[in-house]
């Protein structure tokens, strides 16, 4: 299948809600992970959501010029060919965009996506995500507002973030306290600045105390039903039911009962990178330690070149993150819901 059309990614989540199971979206930083993502996702017989963050999109631009736009687009145009092989339907996405970086990636990737769709074309991306968690509420809100109305035009779906999630992502990082919880003024000023729908759909990544980065169970407070409460304060003063397309971000290291919760109250979308990114290494790590004399040049030797052929130890890691993918998939309840 290709690449969602709008039509399409609307209807994937709509039917997440309805279902109340999410889509895993997998960071990528290459073409070897995208292939490792579009794999699990195909192998869970799951639709999906591969996305590239601004620390992505300049790797993939190559370091010699380190461009962001350059290297989300051609990840992009790639993902376009290479989907139409995979069984499963897939989305596009860009991940966190603080303030300092919006003109040098996500405005840009928005005005080429409306020159497309002037054009009688899909979108490259079919979402992007505004990060305003670090400006004021009012703030966030206005620029979201203006990005709303772009993406709007350009049949595409916006993620916002309006309070903060704690460590560290692409250089943007929160402290780890009791800021990590929106509440239901901020999901209600959220709806008076953006709507229900009718100016743009969205995706609202709110906080309810989740961590980016590697964590263990019990280190970090997780209230997933929180979601269910800015939910409900919503409908009472506006009269839409389940108001929210949710987004969990920091989910590594959560538990299977936190995940659960979160999919009752509105989860669509899971963010997965911190695991993903290990399961790709570890079998890399495991092959050079397992044939270190191949990879490497020992004692004047030559090494062993089926060792250290980037396809050895590449396969290895594109089949450890594609299982990860089908974990994911099967956590979030994705898995065997591809749409036929």
């Amino acid at each position: 299948m290709p690449i969602a059309t709008p039509e399409v990614y609307n209807e994937m989540l709509d039917r997440a809600k309805a279902g109340k199971f999410a889509y895993p979206a997998i960071n990528v930083t290459s073409s070897q992970t995208l292939n490792a993502a579009l794999r699990g996702f195909a192998e869970a017989e799951s639709d999906g959501i591969v996305q590239i963050s601004t620390g992505g999109a300049e790797f993939l631009g190559g370091q010699y010029n380190k461009d962001m736009v350059t290297g989300a687009v051609a990840l992009a145009e790639f993902a376009h060919v290479v989907a139409e092989k995979y069984p499963v339907n897939i989305a596009l996405h860009t991940d966190h965009c603080p303030k300092d970086k919006l003109d040098g990636y996500v405005r840009p990737l928005l005005a080429l996506s409306e020159e497309r769709v002037k054009a009688g074309r899909n979108p490259l991306f079919q979402s992007h995500m505004w990060d305003g968690s670090a400006e004021t509420l009012a703030d966030n809100l206005q620029i979201a507002q203006e990005l709303l109305e772009q993406a709007r035009r350009a049949k595409i779906i916006l993620e916002v973030e309006i309070t903060p999630t704690g460590g560290e992502e692409d250089g943007v990082s929160h402290e780890i306290n009791d800021s990590l919880y929106t509440t239901v003024d901020d999901a209600i000023r959220t709806v008076e600045a953006l709507g229900l729908g009718e100016k743009g759909r969205y995706l609202l990544a709110a906080s309810f105390g989740n961590v980016h980065g590697v964590y263990k169970p019990g280190n970090v407070v997780l209230r997933p039903e929180l979601l269910k409460e800015l939910n409900e304060g919503v409908a009472a003063k506006f009269g839409k039911q389940s108001p929210f397309d949710f987004v969990f971000h920091g989910g590594s290291g959560s538990s299977e009962e936190e995940i659960r919760t979160a999919l009752e109250n509105g989860v669509v979308k899971m963010n997965i990178d911190t695991d993903t990114q290990y399961a790709f290494t570890r079998p890399v790590a495991d092959h050079m330690f397992r044939h270190y004399d191949g990879v490497l040049k020992v004692d004047g030797e030559v090494g062993d070149k089926k060792q250290y052929d980037p396809r050895t130890w590449g396969k290895l890691a594109e089949a450890g993150m594609a299982g990860r993918v089908v974990v994911a998939a099967n956590n979030l309840r994705s898995a065997g819901n591809k749409m036929k």
